[in-house]
């Protein structure tokens, strides 16, 4: 159990951590709102980024399982129902 929340974590993170290198690299290419929309727009364009790269490698993963490593680990996390619950 503790081993696929580990993995449930990390496969959470990269995608976040991705979103946010690329919400950066926009704003170092010269994309530069005002302050007020930039907030909401610059958390915006992270949340897509985010699902965007993780569907994207998920659709990959089915294909390709090795490039599960582009979540953080090429092991997805297995759940298993509680003994006596199905």
């Amino acid at each position: 159990m503790t081993h696929d929340y580990l993995v449930s974590l990390i496969r959470t993170a990269v995608p976040a951590a991705v979103g946010a290198l690329l919400a950066w690299l926009a704003s170092t290419a010269g994309i530069v709102l005002d302050a007020d929309s930039g907030t909401a727009l610059t958390a915006g364009v992270v949340a897509l980024a985010m699902a965007g790269y993780y569907a994207l490698v998920r659709v990959a993963e089915a294909r390709w399982p090795r490039l599960g490593v582009l979540l953080g680990t090429p092991a997805a996390p297995r759940y298993e129902a509680p003994a006596g619950r199905q």
